[in-house]
């Protein structure tokens, strides 16, 4: 029980509560709540659930899992519950980047939340990225060209949903698609949904609504796995000449009205 012992501890520190403060919370006297935490008793079921619903946390991540690491950026909104979101770092306490493998990537949509699947996956350090919490995701398909399929895009978590900036490219986790990468336009305020857009004009595009958006992660950096021929390029650059023509006449329609 001293993993539970140390958790209690922490988490009432990250909430910046005083003991006394807990345990009138909670409904118990000050000092149970000392002895659980100098591990001078455990807790019942019955306080072991109080515990899950006070911090919000699942039972079994409390008394499994040492949470002493955990800051508030350590946890997220998922839907309406507020769940572990692991953060993994190396012997100098620098973040890592976990790297979700192609094969593994169909069931990461089970295993987001989970502490012990994001432990088992491949990490990789970059040094040159943003503060914030960064994930590899694998590329499938030609929707977003010219980023070719087995492809790879980090992304940082966006904790807000308010921070979505229409225009720019993020991999989404959502309920009913998986995993996807596109460009996205906020709709919440009008509609509760955002509107994903593919790159490769053969796709149309569509809306998501919030709710069933589970992870939002804004595009860092890609890693590609293949060299890109000549041809590609002068391709990818007139879609580049075209899109940005798009955005100056849609300007210069607006002065027209």
């Amino acid at each position: 029980m001293k993993m539970i012992s140390k958790n209690i501890r922490h988490l009432r520190h990250l909430k910046g509560l005083t003991q006394e403060t807990l345990a009138d919370d909670l409904s118990v006297t000050r000092s149970r709540i000392s002895s659980y935490e100098e591990g001078r008793s455990a807790p019942t079921i019955e306080m072991l659930i109080q515990l899950s619903d006070y911090f919000k946390l699942p039972i079994d991540i409390l008394l499994r899992n040492d949470l002493t690491k955990a800051t508030d950026s350590s946890f997220i909104e998922v839907g309406n519950q507020r769940v572990l979101f692991p953060i993994t770092v190396d012997n100098d306490n620098n973040n890592l980047i976990e790297v979700i493998p192609v094969k593994a990537s169909a069931g990461y949509l089970e295993g987001y939340d989970d502490p012990e699947y994001i432990e088992q996956l491949e990490k990789i350090k970059l040094p040159f990225l943003p503060t914030g919490k960064h994930r590899a995701f694998p590329i499938k398909g030609d929707s977003m060209l010219p980023m070719k399929s087995g492809s790879y895009v980090v992304g940082r978590f966006v904790e807000n949903r308010n921070d979505i900036v229409s225009g720019k490219t993020y991999v989404l986790i959502t309920l009913n698609d998986g995993m996807v990468y596109k460009r996205v336009y906020n709709h919440i305020k009008e509609k509760n949904a955002l509107l994903l857009v593919s790159d490769n004009s053969a796709y149309q595009p569509y809306e998501v609504y919030i709710d069933e958006v589970l992870e939002l992660w804004e595009f860092t950096c890609s890693i590609n796995t293949q060299e890109y021929s000549e041809q590609e390029l002068k391709i990818s650059s007139i879609i580049n000449m075209f899109n940005e023509l798009g955005v100056e006449l849609k300007a210069l329609e607006k002065l027209q009205r």
